[in-house]
């Protein structure tokens, strides 16, 4: 194949978002029992329920037999029916029943796609396989997730802008020094610096190097096989009572090429208590505060054109944006030639 044609491909794919990864893709209060939940992940409709224990499915939101969506169905038995003609599937994909018509040679086949499921800390995550890697590999959580020293609240939005770029503003510190600069939490600081980019043992560390503790100063990515978030640490006044900085824990998934959700649970290490203080004074007073900031972030971004990436002009600010953006076009690179090479074989 051409490397333009190759070049284009890993493009795509970098765009639409990167396979062979889970992501977050509903709050766990979202997905029940009684109805079904349609989403879109990397432009591919699916759609979620619980089964009779608790379980969450994930399958195609396409009914096997006219193409139908299956978030338009009821569940019974732990089973999903298309409303169309009420054919039954299975939370694995398997045709449980056509009742249209007996003995119907589908019934007991699994043909419609179904996605490996987790759910931890409120939130469902589901696996979109790739051609190298068709089997979820273990997900690795983010250590505050497994402490009981942490407590926090998730916060979930959907911004119309391509996902790239809710992680071009993870990995830039600098902006939260001008664009939240009358917030609550982001208003001191210096103006001015220079940005440094670390290697950690499953990522790196973009942050200032004239100061730490003021603003939004640092970003943490990692990666590990088939997972990626980051981390970042808000500097908390006395106001804001007691647990320290209040730390973000970052997913983004991409739903299509025009739009996103972001995954953001605000965290403190508190316990007794001060977390029961914590979480109160968060309901009461913080998260209003928090929600402003966060729809800084939404409205910049989604004013931005789709096509800004080329024209821009990036300088040493962008360290943390460039190695982000790196990362990204390493995945694609493999997702790609994987699938081209198997293509070159058939």
């Amino acid at each position: 194949m051409p490397d333009l044609d190759r070049s284009a491909l890993i493009e795509n794919r970098i765009n639409s978002g990167i396979l062979g990864q889970w992501y977050p893709v509903a709050k766990s209060v979202e997905v029940k029992s009684i109805s079904p939940l349609g989403i879109e992940v990397l432009g591919e409709k699916l759609v979620l329920w619980r089964g009779d224990n608790g379980k969450v499915h994930c399958i195609k939101d396409q009914c096997p037999h006219r193409g139908a969506p299956l978030s338009f169905g009821r569940l019974h038995e732990g089973h999903i029916s298309c409303r169309y003609h009420g054919i039954v599937v299975s939370g694995e994909g398997v045709v449980v029943r056509v009742p249209a018509m007996q003995n119907c040679k589908f019934e007991g086949q699994k043909i419609v796609r179904a996605f490996e499921v987790t759910e931890i800390y409120d939130a469902i995550f589901i696996y979109m396989p790739s051609a190298e890697n068709e089997k979820a590999p273990r997900m690795v959580f983010p250590k505050e997730f497994l402490s009981d020293s942490w407590s926090g609240f998730l916060c979930t939005a959907v911004w119309k802008t391509n996902y790239r770029y809710a992680l071009d503003n993870l990995a830039d510190p600098m902006h939260g020094s001008y664009l939240h600069a009358e917030s609550f939490t982001l208003a001191y600081g210096a103006k001015e610096d220079l940005f440094k980019v670390d290697h950690t043992e499953n990522g790196f560390i973009v942050s200032r190097t004239g100061q730490l503790g003021k603003n939004f100063d640092w970003a943490e990515f990692e990666m590990h096989d088939g997972t990626m978030f980051c981390f970042l640490d808000i500097p908390y006044p006395k106001a804001a009572g007691p647990g320290g900085n209040m730390r973000i824990v970052g997913f983004v998934l991409p739903i299509n090429e025009n739009s996103c959700k972001v995954f953001f649970w605000r965290m403190r290490e508190v316990s007794g208590i001060q977390r029961d203080c914590w979480r109160f004074l968060y309901r009461t007073e913080l998260e209003s505060k928090h929600w402003t900031v966060l729809e800084q972030d939404r409205e910049i971004l989604e004013a931005m054109s789709d096509d800004v990436r080329g024209n821009e002009k990036l300088y040493q600010h962008d360290v943390g944006v460039n190695r982000i953006r790196q990362t990204l076009l390493k995945q694609a690179k493999s997702n790609v030639d994987f699938e081209l090479n198997i293509e070159g074989k058939s």
